[in-house]
């Protein structure tokens, strides 16, 4: 590696990222250009946004290492990343579009006509990204620290305060423009590795045995049932409650400009998964001996330049620690768009102002507990992203879908929903993480989406049923909003 070489490449990422934003800067004038980007998006660039904001550090660095770790069973977290857009797609684009909110919280408002609905589910909606957020900043401060020996919470800081400082400027207008370039960057550092990678292993003499590079025991015959499964729900169900993610249905034109943006979405992150599954594979090939927790996270950043001793290897590396810096920055702006758009609604009264003292606040937050807290791990149902998925799922997921499909669904029924599937994920999680399981309990509290999410569903459904308060008297018309095409 050329340490050099590798923060040049981080220096020229931030400076595009300035620069784009500033492009960005000067068409955010109003209160809708900050929230929403004025309903303007149209599909392929905000394809390109949300597909920018989505694949944060635990794809770009952790799902390499999650193949090398785990072989065949880590394909199931690419299946399921992807596959959630196509719930997403058939579910709730284009009806929490036509909902003519600004965010989550509001949508939740204005569906139940309940103001303590809508402060659970800001709460909700902060954890879930304030956990989000956490992690991207860690990655960030591995990448300094493996390319350059930086004290890992100089990355961290770093992006902290570029993210804060984009979206206090620019808004949801500037932040589009921004995650669209970094959506192909990131494509880039990793497609061109692998290519160049691919064709210096073929043919070339090996000594891996592949018993030991692709072992019986991580192909299908290890596979556990109810891993997998709830593995796969919580996968599917929790990219539909990621505020980053919904909000961005926000700026579409349309509902039908929302749903081509979902299918496009499908088409460039599979492409990702697909690039950065590759290299997993070839890790297993070329760098086994980092088969293990804390190190696999790191082999996306080793391997060019094992492959390609020389200024070869560390123009690949210094191009992939570009990608990733590109992935921290991101994830990390999107998610801060969201919530300073929550915070600024419920809080400071909605004004442009508002929004920038909100995206400081909801960059810090986060940023104190990177600094005080240790990486997880970057992928993985075990890992930090991982549980943001779980808890997404079991506390958020539910209450959308109801909200947009199930019109006796009451504000008492979502509120219990919110508290008893986030509550029942959080409890789960803590005591797996404090004491490792007990007993036949163990995988039930290490992977708990099998059912928190249905304990969710039921609670909120029993809860609304037996309400005798009812769902809003304005719910039809509101229903009929959500689910009746536009006209033209």
């Amino acid at each position: 590696m050329n340490a050099a070489l590798d923060l040049l490449a981080v220096v020229m990422v931030i400076v595009a990222t300035v620069l784009i934003g500033a492009y960005g800067l000067r068409v955010s004038r109003t209160t809708s250009d900050f929230f929403v980007a004025s309903r303007t998006v149209r599909p392929v660039w905000n394809a390109s946004a949300i597909s920018g904001e989505y694949l944060s550090a635990g794809t770009f660095l952790g799902l390499s290492g999650l193949v090398l770790l785990d072989g065949v069973r880590g394909f199931w977290f690419p299946i399921g990343y992807a596959a959630g857009y196509l719930l997403v797609l058939a579910f709730v684009a284009a009806p929490l579009r036509r909902s003519g909110a600004y965010t989550i919280p509001d949508f939740i408002e204005a569906r139940l006509e309940s103001p303590l609905a809508r402060r659970v589910t800001s709460v909700a909606v902060l954890i879930i990204g304030w956990l989000y957020i956490v992690p991207q900043l860690h990655g960030a401060g591995i990448t300094l620290d493996v390319v350059a020996d930086v004290p890992p919470w100089v990355g961290g800081v770093v992006v902290a305060v570029l993210v804060a400082a984009l979206v206090a400027a620019g808004g949801m207008r500037s932040i589009t423009f921004v995650q669209g370039f970094q959506y192909w960057l990131k494509l880039t550092a990793l497609l061109v590795p692998v290519v160049a990678i691919v064709f210096a292993l073929r043919g070339a003499p090996t000594e891996i045995d592949p018993a030991v590079a692709f072992p019986a025991e991580a192909g299908p015959s290890g596979i556990d049932a109810y891993a997998t499964g709830s593995l796969l729900l919580a996968l599917l169900l929790g990219t539909m409650g990621l505020p980053h993610v919904l909000v961005r249905f926000y700026t579409s034109p349309d509902g039908a400009s929302a749903r081509r943006t979902t299918v496009l979405v499908v088409v460039m992150v599979s492409a990702f998964y697909a690039v950065s599954s590759a290299m997993g594979l070839l890790s297993r090939i070329a760098a086994p001996d980092l088969a293990h927790p804390g190190a696999a996270d790191t082999v996306v950043l080793v391997l060019p330049s094992r492959i390609f001793p020389g200024l070869v290897g560390e123009l690949l590396t210094a191009l992939i620690v570009a990608g990733a810096f590109a992935a921290f920055l991101a994830t990390s702006a999107g998610l801060v768009v969201a919530l300073a758009g929550v915070v600024s609604q419920d809080v400071f009264g909605g004004t442009v102002r508002s929004f920038r003292v909100s995206a400081l606040l909801c960059t810090a937050v986060p940023l104190v507990i990177a600094l005080v807290t240790a990486p997880a791990g970057l992928a993985g149902l075990g890992s930090s992203v991982g549980a943001v998925f779980v808890f997404a799922a079991s506390c958020l997921s539910p209450i959308v879908l109801l909200g947009v499909w199930w019109r006796r669904l009451t504000a008492r029924g979502a509120v219990a929903g919110m508290v008893v599937g986030g509550g029942a994920c959080a409890l789960s999680l803590l005591v797996y993480t404090a004491v490792g399981g007990v007993g036949l309990a163990a995988p039930y509290l290490a992977e708990p989406a099998a059912w928190t999410i249905p304990l969710a569903t039921v609670v909120t459904v029993v809860v609304s049923l037996t309400d005798r308060t009812g769902p809003p008297a304005r719910t039809d018309r509101y229903l009929a909003r959500l689910h009746v095409p536009e006209r033209g």
